[in-house]
């Protein structure tokens, strides 16, 4: 288990992706935050961090983030603005701006060596996919189907799809996104033939598709539920998570689980989505 650090970290850029929306005041809908590289020995594809801004001593709520990337001097978050989650904020640091940063926190997805691995993502599902393209020891074995509303512009998929071959399917008329969704079945379809396995980040919609196929095909799969997070540490009470019959401590069996401090990174087989989503499946 890695140890969480607090500390003080310096935003050295915040580059907005895309162009500016009037619907978000102007601003930018997606944005790359880059603070300073933090003391962490190791972290994984997956975690997330929790993100207070440091302005004069106001006293606001920590936010969690996902991890991007960690390079050999920076951290790199990539994030929606969402007033309803607090990112808004977190849109108008600068340069020099001082943040406290808690992490890394949670749970990451599994790197397995000369294994095929699907990547599966939608919209800011593509964050933690970045660092685990960086990580990964051999990235020829990586293939990412990302699905986005968007122009390509509003995320950081030009810089990956250089480390790691990528397919988009864009949303552009009606019935896109259900083309996403054939898609992706019929990959998860391909990998299971082939000894693979699939991780998958993204909107609970589109995670509760994933997780059904998962199951009916019994193809190795994680699912990062970082969307069902809010407060990031467990007190909120809001972000339950209901355990399979396969949960590895058998006490847990089918009780909740907090996704924030069990996960956020869950095997598809450990957990009961139905039981989360009951609304999906009727």
């Amino acid at each position: 288990m890695i140890s969480p650090i607090r500390t003080e970290l310096t935003v050295t850029d915040n580059v907005p992706f895309g162009q500016p929306e009037p619907g978000l005041g102007g601003t930018h809908r997606y944005y790359a935050l880059t603070l300073e590289r933090p003391a962490w020995k190791n972290w994984e594809p997956g975690q997330f961090i929790m993100l207070r801004p440091k302005d004069g001593g106001t006293v606001e709520w920590a936010r969690p983030l996902t991890i991007c990337r960690v390079t050999s001097q920076s951290l790199v978050l990539f994030f929606r603005v969402a007033s309803e989650y607090g990112t808004d904020r977190f849109a108008r640091l600068r340069g020099g701006d001082k943040v406290i940063v808690w992490g890394p926190l949670g749970t990451g997805f599994e790197i397995r060596s000369n294994t095929p691995t699907l990547l599966l993502a939608r919209d800011a599902g593509i964050a933690p996919f970045a660092g685990y393209a960086d990580m990964h020891p051999d990235p020829a074995c990586l293939s990412m189907l990302f699905g986005h509303q968007h122009p390509s512009s509003h995320y950081p998929a030009d810089a990956m799809a250089s480390r790691l071959d990528m397919e988009h399917l864009r949303d552009r008329v009606p019935g896109d996104c259900e083309e996403f969704y054939r898609v992706s079945a019929r990959k998860m379809q391909e990998y299971k033939e082939n000894g693979g396995i699939c991780l998958a980040c993204g909107p609970m919609d589109f995670l509760y598709g994933v997780w059904k196929k998962a199951l009916e095909l019994e193809l190795p799969t994680q699912l990062l539920l970082s969307a069902r997070m809010n407060c990031g540490v467990g007190a909120c009470l809001g972000c339950s998570t209901i355990t399979s019959k396969h949960w590895p401590d058998p006490i847990r069996a089918g009780l909740p689980v907090h996704t924030c401090t069990s996960g956020p990174v869950f095997w598809a087989r450990d957990i009961d989505l139905d039981a989360v989503m009951p609304e999906r499946n009727m």
